[in-house]
């Protein structure tokens, strides 16, 4: 799936001060990101705070995100949970038309075997209308999923096309890539390594510092698929600190602060999440200003 190379951006939720949805500011960020050249866009991820919206409200997100696309990047929307049946539902009921694939999460806190990782994704998969990327995230799900389960998923069901895969470990992600079909994508769900997960085969990022600098990272991404490693290299270590600052007090707390900073929204986060302090918010806000400069 040439459309899911390089650089897609898992979309925050903007909110007003009083908690509600920020459309405007939405319609913003996705100018803004497709302006700044990154290749596709992630819809209601974990870093859209997809666990604190309504259902009322993620229809909204949908239909701004869409409106405000319009048409000129591929779409990804998460569908994902631990009760496999509900997912299997949505996969049944919704209108997938504007959308090129689902990143769908490995089951959290149920803590399934590796064989009950693989079964759920059976299900979805044989439920969903187009093409799957699986995400494993173990720092948010309580369990990994191995690379002899993924490969066991890849060989098994062309609809599944790839894994984000964040459990931020680069020889894992190796091992997936060297056994993986020719045509199925390793994509880092982790900013920080991501171009060395490039450099060894991986097929780019879902990312969350991306969103923030763009032109930047989709740039290093770029580079980084081409082997033109020194030049990509130069543009991760100008922007690792950044990488680092933005989780330091969880995400998405931390990128909706450089989104303050730039201009395009409010750095409101919805409990049990709290906006960053006042000192990683100077610090932001002064790379920000400098990387501009």
């Amino acid at each position: 799936m040439q459309a899911f190379i390089g650089t897609g951006v898992a979309l925050v939720t903007p909110f007003k001060k009083d908690f509600s949805v920020d459309t405007e500011a939405l319609k913003r960020i996705v100018n803004y990101v497709i302006d700044g050249g990154v290749e596709y866009l992630v819809v209601l991820g974990t870093t859209a705070e997809s666990a604190t919206l309504t259902q009322d409200e993620k229809e909204v997100v949908i239909e701004t995100i869409v409106e405000a696309n319009n048409g000129r990047l591929p779409l990804v929307l998460g569908v994902g949970g631990n009760n496999t049946m509900k997912v299997v539902e949505e996969l049944k009921t919704r209108d997938f038309s504007k959308f090129s694939a689902i990143l769908s999460v490995s089951p959290y806190y149920n803590k399934p075997t590796q064989e009950g990782i693989y079964q759920h994704f059976k299900m979805v998969t044989e439920a969903s209308p187009i093409p799957v990327i699986l995400y494993n995230v173990p720092g948010r799900t309580a369990s990994n999923m191995s690379p002899e389960t993924v490969l066991r998923l890849a060989k098994d069901f062309k609809n599944i096309i790839g894994i984000k895969e964040a459990a931020g470990d680069i020889v894992q992600a190796m091992k997936i890539i060297q056994g993986k079909p020719k045509d199925f994508l390793v994509i880092s769900g982790d900013d920080m390594i991501t171009l060395p997960m490039v450099l060894a085969g991986g097929a780019g990022v879902i990312s969350v510092i991306g969103e923030g600098y763009p032109k930047e990272f989709s740039q290093m991404v770029r580079l980084g698929l081409q082997k033109k490693v020194d030049e990509a290299y130069a543009l991760h270590y100008k922007l690792m600190d950044s990488i680092d600052m933005i989780f330091e007090q969880g995400n998405p707390g931390g990128i909706k602060e450089i989104f303050k900073s730039l201009g395009l929204s409010e750095n409101t986060v919805r409990l049990p999440l709290v906006s960053v302090n006042e000192n990683l918010a100077n610090r932001l806000d002064l790379f920000t200003k400098n990387l501009s400069k």
